[in-house]
């Protein structure tokens, strides 16, 4: 049958002369997975084929039967579950368990590096700044090289084990042969007679050195979020989702990911009992570090071993569904770099990335340093960021329920200014605290504050609400945002943007506060430096974020109008009546950028959907 109705597609306007003349209608398998918004009207299986099965008979329609769903073919619409076909929780719950090992994985490494490189011989916490800027861009622009070549190379399949396996394989032999071997592989007499000459002012990169194994665990376990979060999950996510799909259950995701939070946060505490617990002679962390590197391998061939069921079950049937679309010739690296250098919409999706990153660590350094003068004693602080912590949980998971709604009344637009505008907004409230805290001394003394407290709890205030729009909608949208994309562009531009612009965001706001203090002597002093840049970084973001908008929701069209038969079609918008969640379809005017849910149809799809 798939080959008769291969050779049947030469006959084109069958659709426009059945409705002309009452005939028996041809009819084909419906592919079962569309990008049909909420509340339009779906297939029930079997739609009108354009053109007849026979060649040298095209006056006389044949009707196809249908073809039912098995093994790689296309699903057929079947029952609905909480408004969506099992062929969609096929994909939405495996990737959720995706989601969950990979952070259940992230937030253990993510523990356990500040640990190591902190707390190594003859290294500190200022180590760390060192490592970001001067050894992890580096490493991630390195990936970023490699990854464009390899995906010029290899299957989509064959790259993600390429690159995840190779994770899985450090991690464990850092548990079970570097941490027991550190005392012959780390050059420790070598290092203290080179401080020793140096002096104190090159102890950072020094020690870097010094504990070179535990540095490129620190590395390894930052890219891990780079790239198999970022790259691998989310590049995987966009594959086989729809814009529609994405809008519903990517901010879902992250509920997955607050749950994956607490169990490793168990795990860890559960193998620091452990570890007090064992007689002064037993070396604590490397039992612990065995015990908990064994759960990221583990968690790491559980998410290889989601992939492999998804590619067998899930991506087959989507590629079925995506087979119309154009090949391209595969770019070198050399081209792929200049191709997003001169893509607009490439440029938009790195800005928002970068000003996030600038954005945040220029505000989160300033505050930290007023919690340090407000606490002072360890205890304290501790307990405050305890505090701060369950906020930002609690925001957040709120912030996540509400994102779905967001999405659907508003649209893709509008949910990626909410993040900027908020970090806008509760910046400008912050720094202002600090540089007129003179003024509004009197004010605070009445309310039982300090100006100093006040600009704790203000910038508490200001990170609980960034970082939970940025979760919730923040890093959705900047998802959504490759779906339209064709394939080599979504490849090779969120490795771009995802491995390279995260750690020059995070890099580029330490070294403005770098400049800063040494040309102005003193963080205090360069504050309201610091308060203009970040007005300037966040109005390019939310420029950024408009221009992205109107490109998104054109992509979106012209992707959705190719699925669409029929010859007059245009882009309708979904209009909700006041005071009702019903509403009409309505076409969009020239030159609109629609808010909401849109779609590609004819007028008299739209009208019947109206009725």
């Amino acid at each position: 049958m798939a080959a008769l109705l291969q050779q049947s597609r030469h006959f084109v306007g069958l659709k426009a002369r059945q409705q002309a003349a009452p005939k028996a209608p041809v009819l084909r398998a419906f592919s079962g997975q569309n990008r049909n918004l909420p509340g339009q009207v779906q297939p029930t299986g079997l739609v009108p084929l354009q053109k007849p099965v026979f060649q040298q008979q095209p006056e006389k329609p044949v009707l196809a039967e249908p073809v039912k769903a098995a093994g790689g073919d296309a699903p057929a619409e079947g029952k609905k579950i909480l408004g969506y076909d099992a062929f969609t929780w096929q994909k939405i719950i495996p990737l959720g368990a995706m989601f969950f090992c990979i952070l259940f994985n992230y937030t253990i490494l993510r523990d356990t590096k500040d640990v190591l490189v902190v707390t190594a011989p003859g290294s500190g916490a200022e180590i760390i700044p060192f490592l970001k800027t001067w050894v992890n861009l580096p490493m991630a622009i390195g990936f970023t090289v490699l990854y464009a070549k390899l995906a010029n190379v290899l299957s989509t399949e064959a790259l993600f084990y390429t690159c995840i396996f190779p994770f899985i394989a450090f991690f464990g032999a850092f548990a079970f042969v570097f941490y027991p071997l550190r005392d012959v592989l780390h050059p420790t007499a070598f290092c203290e007679n080179l401080l020793e000459q140096a002096g104190p002012r090159f102890a950072g990169p020094i020690a870097i050195l010094r504990n070179w194994t535990y540095c490129l665990f620190y590395v390894m376990a930052e890219l891990w979020g780079s790239v198999v979060v970022s790259v691998l999950f989310w590049g995987f996510a966009n594959q086989i989702t729809t814009v529609d799909e994405a809008s519903q259950f990517y901010p879902l995701f992250g509920l997955g990911a607050n749950v994956a939070l607490i169990f490793s946060g168990r795990a860890v505490k559960i193998f620091s009992q452990i570890r007090a617990e064992l007689p002064p002679d037993v070396d604590g962390w490397g039992l612990s570090l065995r015990g908990l590197m064994g759960m990221v391998v583990i968690g790491g061939f559980l998410i290889a071993g989601i992939y492999y069921w998804l590619n067998r079950t899930v991506v087959p049937r989507v590629q079925k569904r995506e087979s119309k679309k154009k090949k391209k010739a595969k770019m070198s690296v050399g081209e792929s770099f200049t191709f997003l250098a001169g893509s607009r919409y490439i440029r938009d999706l790195a800005t928002l990335v970068v000003a996030y990153g600038i954005s945040i660590n220029l505000v989160e350094v300033t505050w930290k340093s007023k919690i340090k003068a407000q606490f002072p004693n360890p205890n304290d602080y501790s307990a405050f960021m305890g505090d701060f912590s369950t906020a930002t949980g609690a925001v957040t998971f709120t912030m996540m329920i509400l994102s779905r709604y967001i999405f659907r009344f508003f649209g893709w637009g509008t949910a990626a200014l909410i993040t900027p505008v908020v970090l806008l907004i509760t910046g400008i409230a912050f720094f202002s605290l600090v540089l007129f805290s003179d003024s509004v001394a009197p004010t605070l003394k009445a309310l039982g504050l300090t100006p100093l407290m006040a600009a704790v709890l203000v910038g508490a205030a200001q990170n609980v609400f960034s970082k939970s729009s940025k979760y919730s909608l923040f890093d959705p949208c900047k998802e959504m945002a490759y779906i339209p994309l064709d394939d080599e562009v979504k490849v090779k531009g969120k490795a771009a943007i995802d491995v390279i612009c995260n750690p020059l965001g995070k890099s580029g706001g330490a070294l403005i506060q770098q400049f800063m203090i040494i040309g102005f002597g003193s963080l205090a002093a360069s504050t309201p430096y610091l308060g203009v840049i970040l007005l300037s970084i966040v109005l390019l973001w939310i420029n950024a974020a408009n221009s992205l908008a109107g490109q998104f929701a054109e992509l979106q069209g012209k992707e959705e109008s190719e699925s669409v038969d029929g010859a007059s079609t245009q882009l309708f918008k979904f209009v909700v009546t006041p005071g009702s969640s019903k509403g009409s379809w309505v076409p969009v005017a020239k030159g609109e950028m629609p808010v909401g849910q849109t779609k590609v149809m004819t007028q008299a799809e739209a009208d019947a959907l109206n009725q």
